[in-house]
């Protein structure tokens, strides 16, 4: 692994990520709108389909970035939203700097199982396993050990507690319904906008997104020379793996046939309470399979 990027790697787990985190939340303004979510629950796949809902321009991972930024490169942006606000893509948990946001929720089993294969095929999956293997590296998962924002269920509770879903200025989409029932989903999104919902430019946007859609723009980025990653959603290093690709075949509710039932005992005992709040099951009840495009976000 290259020493750099181990370095920055441990350096993002710690409270060296503080200044970065205020750095991030520079020039926000009060009429920016959040596409909040934590990190793998499909954030990246719904920018691309608000890109073309909102520009009526195919959205593709060298331009997406530049209407619809991640927090922290979205300084240059200009405003996508009809109050003249900017639509920004965040994983923090709620800060009361976000005034209004759309929170999308996906089952943290599923997020868990797209951490490890990130984690594993990146070489990150050693410090957090324990030397126990998947086993460990669910507990240092749930405990919040493993990615930048804490645990799944804690960030889960700052949002659905936070003042914005009091006072009527936060959305909550489940992944889960979203990908079942799209075009209604996305209609809610767009009222809660401001935005003049129209289907047929909807369900284009959503045909053009497809995962063998996302597929072929991912080999399009990267015939231009760069790989996938942060920001601009380009890194210049290379990972010539098929198991890195940015856009990889996934599954709604996947995890029932991946964890074992000690694995789910475990999540269960960290999660059940936040589980239940956000009508997730606790154990493996109501089976349910769906193919997707699983977007890294």
């Amino acid at each position: 692994m290259n020493r750099l990027k181990e370095l920055r790697f441990k350096a993002s787990r710690t409270k060296l990520r503080a200044p970065k985190a205020w750095w991030e939340h520079r020039g926000l303004s009060s009429k920016d709108v959040y596409l909040a979510s934590f990190e793998r629950s499909g954030n990246t796949w719904l920018r691309f389909v608000l890109m073309e809902i909102l520009t009526k321009d195919n959205a593709g991972f060298l331009n997406v970035n530049q209407v619809l930024p991640e927090l922290g490169t979205h300084m240059e942006t200009k405003p996508t939203l009809p109050n003249g606000g900017r639509l920004i893509k965040t994983h923090y948990m709620y800060r009361p700097v976000y005034k209004r946001a759309i929170y999308l929720m996906r089952d943290v089993r599923d997020v868990m199982l797209s951490n490890w294969a990130r984690d594993k095929e990146m070489g990150f999956a050693q410090y957090f396993d324990q030397g126990r293997g998947m086993d460990g590296y669910v507990e240092s998962f749930l405990k919040g050990k493993v990615t930048r924002f804490g645990s799944w269920q804690a960030h889960v509770n700052s949002w659905l507690h936070c003042p914005l879903a009091k006072n009527g200025n936060l959305l909550v989409v489940r992944y889960e319904d979203l990908r079942a029932n799209t075009e209604p989903g996305l209609m809610a999104m767009l009222e809660f906008l401001g935005i003049r919902a129209d289907r047929d430019l909807i369900r284009r946007a959503i045909e053009n997104n497809s995962l063998r859609a996302m597929r072929e723009k991912e080999e399009k980025a990267k015939k231009s020379g760069a790989t996938l990653g942060k920001g601009t959603l380009l890194r210049k290093h290379n990972i010539d793996k098929e198991d890195a690709r940015f856009v990889r075949s996934g599954s709604v509710g996947g995890w029932r046939e991946k964890l074992s039932p000690a694995q789910i005992e475990m999540v269960a005992k960290h999660a059940a309470e936040a589980l239940m709040r956000t009508g997730y099951p606790v154990g493996r009840e109501t089976p349910q399979r769906e193919e997707i495009a699983e977007v890294q976000t």
